[in-house]
């Protein structure tokens, strides 16, 4: 998933952190199979896009210090990644784009304006040009895929990695690390379970196609599938196809349970993501993701 790693655009963390409601997983990235996980007391992270995620940023620092103990003065280097819901991810298309950075810059921040509740021209912003694919139809020439994060919650959230002595220098999301993981073949689905909120990108190969990212006030397989249905949906309108593989996260054991009947509902494959550096839970995929696209 090469095209995501773009996204990332710091020289290589020495070691990587995600971050959830849940706790902190750890990783350094030369020991992928020293990953661990700190659950946190309930309170403590509280995601959202808007208002202050880190409700009590001394307990995070001791969560990062008992995880990672500083080892002498020098500085090392982290990657973040952050809970899918604080920051907003799209696709835009473009009949043209220009070369200069900066007028790239302006034009997404225009065209994300409209579509996020923080205010775009300070807030931080990562994108990529996706290769187009083959059957896609014709119009948009450059098909850019954004991430955008309200620059006070990136603050935020780097505070306690720096006071760790931490250069948090490359932050993600969790879904778009988490696709690492996956073997995209035709159109296929990451279906993303973080506590409250579900997390579904569309992707045609190595292309993302569309992303959601819903808070929902249940977690009753009704209210997944009543996001599930719309999508599926549109990727028949749209793509002109239906999926052929599902991939769910952060399911657990229900995963088994969920597969044969969406199997039956849709047609399609459906299976739990896997990583060769540990199980794939709540809080840890994007970091075995992230730890998939450097090993």
């Amino acid at each position: 998933m090469s095209a995501f790693a773009n996204l990332l655009q710091d020289p290589p963390p020495t070691h990587a952190f995600e971050l959830s409601e849940e706790g902190l997983a750890f990783a350094p990235v030369s020991e992928p199979g020293r990953a661990a996980f700190a659950r946190f007391e309930p309170g403590v992270l509280l995601v959202s896009p808007v208002h202050d995620n880190i409700q009590h940023p001394q307990a995070l620092l001791d969560h990062i210090q008992s995880l990672a103990p500083a080892n002498g003065h020098r500085k090392r280097r982290a990657a973040v990644i952050l809970p899918d819901y604080c920051a907003r991810v799209a696709v835009l298309d473009f009949d043209t784009f220009p070369s200069a950075l900066e007028e790239q810059q302006a034009l997404v921040r225009f065209r994300l304006k409209k579509s996020v509740p923080f205010e775009v021209d300070t807030a931080v912003v990562s994108y990529v040009a996706q290769p187009r694919p083959a059957n896609e139809k014709t119009g948009a020439k450059v098909e850019i895929l954004a991430a955008v994060v309200s620059s006070e919650i990136v603050v935020q959230y780097e505070a306690p990695f720096r006071a760790a002595g931490f250069q948090p220098g490359l932050v993600t999301t969790s879904s778009l690390a988490a696709l690492n993981l996956l073997a995209p073949d035709g159109i296929s689905l990451l279906v993303k379970l973080s506590g409250r909120v579900l997390s579904v990108l569309v992707l045609q190969e190595n292309v993302v196609n569309l992303a959601r990212c819903i808070e929902m006030e249940g977690v009753r397989l009704e209210d997944i599938e009543s996001v599930l249905h719309p999508t599926i949906a549109y990727v028949e309108d749209e793509l002109k196809a239906r999926p052929k593989q599902i991939w769910l996260a952060g399911f657990g054991a229900e995963a088994e349970q969920l597969a044969p009947r969406w199997e039956n509902e849709w047609g399609v494959a459906v299976q739990a993501i896997r990583s060769r550096f540990g199980t794939p839970e709540n809080g840890n995929t994007g970091l075995l993701g992230y730890l998939e696209s450097v090993a």
